[in-house]
């Protein structure tokens, strides 16, 4: 018999963590298991060090557009110090939270759509529609060398999908989250150049000075779009920006010939992207002479999944989640997945974690999955799965 629990804890056990996450222990790890339970799996690099794992499950009909479950292998870096529980040990305690690194985002999910696919697989469910489970890299760190090119692969094309049913986040009590769109992730550096010298003069026009404007302004918006949040669950639909760099100087009496401070901005899912951008390059111009932006990421715009009676694969997961006496609450995603890839190459897309109960800790210090949420999630995805791939 498959022990779920304890395949769930020798998965979170890999290091697929950043900056230099085990991808191939995890994707081997997988692939395996899918051996084991009879599935046709593939292995596509993207290059040597990312590769992507590709689980198919052949329907009753191939030729229809195919449904997608796609997870990421990596995990964000842990402050070791900061938790309870080694971060790679999935310990277990006496009321069944296990704790690691990804137990929440997003290793949760991989296992559970697999032991998903597993029980639909030995119940001798037919299923109309090809299923594929798909495990990319780098998620976490943006996915310009993940998902942003494996949607553009033939490899990809031929998977033939009409639907993708993509990572979301726990519900801290009742409701489930379901995620139709998400914010565009900008990350944005502005350059202050100036007068550099002797540090005991007033120099004119130095560095400090235009980065002054630049910060009261940046900080300002800030300010402003914080007082849209309601609740953490409209966050999806705020623009959110924080100070994360600063860089320039060689020591402490010397006036720098240039300062840099870098911003992350999660752009609203309905933000105006064209109205940001002029407003960056007007803080520049306000900053004074030579003071110019450098992105380092600028996501585009995507429209959001339809959910309507005209999406029949949404309308299912709809009727499904509704049977089996599920809540749920539909908003924008609050972060940045890979969904949004998909979306940009016309899959329509809806993000869904399917635990609740759980306290929310993503990325966070003591991140933990409880056993029996967990084995409810691969309850929900079996009852998910099969509904949708029957459409």
């Amino acid at each position: 018999m498959v022990d779920e629990v304890e395949t769930f804890r020798e998965y979170l056990k890999i290091r697929s963590v950043h900056p230099e996450p085990d991808y191939d222990g995890c994707v081997n790890f997988v692939k395996k298991k899918a051996c084991e339970y009879g599935f046709k799996t593939q292995i596509f690099n993207l290059d040597e060090k990312r590769p992507v794992l590709i689980v198919t499950v052949e329907g009753l009909e191939p030729t229809l557009p195919s449904i997608l479950l796609n997870s990421h292998t990596d995990v964000v870096p842990v402050f070791e110090d900061q938790w309870n529980y080694d971060p790679f040990g999935a310990e277990m305690d006496q009321e069944g939270n296990i704790y690691a690194r990804g137990s929440q985002d997003m290793k949760c999910v991989t296992i559970a759509q697999l032991e998903a696919l597993r029980r639909i697989k030995f119940s001798k469910t037919k299923l109309k529609r090809t299923v594929h489970m798909t495990l990319l890299p780098d998620e976490e760190i943006g996915s310009m060398k993940g998902m942003a090119k494996f949607v553009h692969t033939q490899i990809f094309k031929n998977l033939n999908v009409g639907f993708d049913i993509d990572e979301g986040a726990p519900g801290t009590d009742e409701e489930f989250l379901i995620f139709d769109k998400e914010r565009c992730k900008w990350g944005v550096l502005i350059h202050c150049p100036g007068t550099a010298g002797h540090g005991s003069l007033l120099h004119e026009n130095t560095a400090g000075e235009k980065l002054r404007i630049v910060i009261d302004n940046f900080m300002d918006l800030r300010e402003s779009e914080a007082k849209k949040i309601q609740n953490l669950l409209g966050l999806g639909d705020t623009t959110t920006i924080n100070l994360t760099q600063l860089e320039g100087g060689v020591q402490n009496n010397i006036v720098p010939p240039e300062i840099v401070v870098g911003f992350d901005i999660r752009v609203a899912a309905d933000g105006n992207h064209e109205e940001l951008a002029n407003w960056i390059t007007d803080v520049c111009k306000k900053a004074g002479e030579g003071v110019y932006p450098e992105y380092i990421q600028k996501d585009v715009k995507v429209s959001p999944t339809l959910l309507s009676g005209e999406n029949q694969f949404w309308k299912t997961m709809q009727t499904t989640l509704k049977t089996l006496d599920l809540k749920y609450f539909l908003i924008s995603c609050p972060g940045a997945t890979d969904a949004r890839y998909a979306r940009e190459v016309g899959v329509p897309a809806v993000g869904i974690s399917p635990f609740n109960h759980t306290p929310r800790r993503l990325h966070d210090h003591n991140e933990c999955m409880n056993k029996d949420i967990f084995l409810q999630g691969i309850s929900i995805y079996e009852k998910l799965i099969t509904n949708v791939a029957n459409v």
